[in-house]
């Protein structure tokens, strides 16, 4: 009798491990696609096209509108909030790039976009820490960032003068990253 009955508790036991060895083998999955790229590389496929169209108020309540990223100035458009922590520790470099004299002289305009946040906070971000943008535009829907493809603040987008994105960084940019990656990303584009 005892013979008969280890065949069946086998499977018994082979099926309870079944829920173990599928959640290993994707914890395993997940866990190698972790450390498979950068995800400041993430593919856009707004590089290349026109920027999505723009009508959004701007802090000093005059509008922005796609037509500004189309008069001849490389645009750097940098998608923020003030909540977002990593904005925080990304801000000091976007006071380092609107101290460039490119940028300082109107070479190169630096446009910020406030995502899901009210102008009060805005206001009172930018006010203790330094306003490096020329303009800041209010998304507080978040239904421009959707059109513009973006994953997550903060993001930085290049734009050519005829309204063309060249370039999209994921994450808060670093001294580093300005300096070997978007820099020349601006000069590319004709900054």
């Amino acid at each position: 009798m005892s013979q008969a009955a280890a065949p069946g508790a086998g499977r018994r036991a082979a099926l309870a491990a079944l829920p173990l060895i599928v959640f290993l083998a994707l914890a395993g999955l997940l866990y190698l696609r972790l450390y498979a790229g950068d995800a400041a590389k993430l593919p856009s496929a707004l590089v290349g096209h026109p920027a999505p169209s723009l009508k959004l108020a701007t802090l000093d309540g005059s509008p922005l509108a796609d037509a500004d990223l189309r008069e001849g100035k490389v645009t750097v458009v940098n998608v923020f909030g003030s909540w977002c922590q990593p904005c925080h520790f990304e801000h000091p470099v976007l006071l380092a790039l609107a101290a460039l004299p490119d940028v300082k002289e109107g070479r190169v305009r630096l446009i910020g976009m406030a995502q899901k946040d009210s102008p009060e906070n805005v206001r009172r971000f930018l006010g203790a820490d330094g306003d490096p943008f020329s303009r800041v535009a209010l998304d507080p829907d978040g239904r421009a960032g959707i059109e513009w493809g973006v994953y997550g603040v903060p993001e930085t987008y290049v734009v050519k003068g005829d309204g063309t994105i060249a370039y999209k960084f994921v994450g808060p940019l670093t001294h580093e990253t300005l300096n070997t990656v978007l820099l020349p990303q601006i000069k590319k584009a004709g900054g």
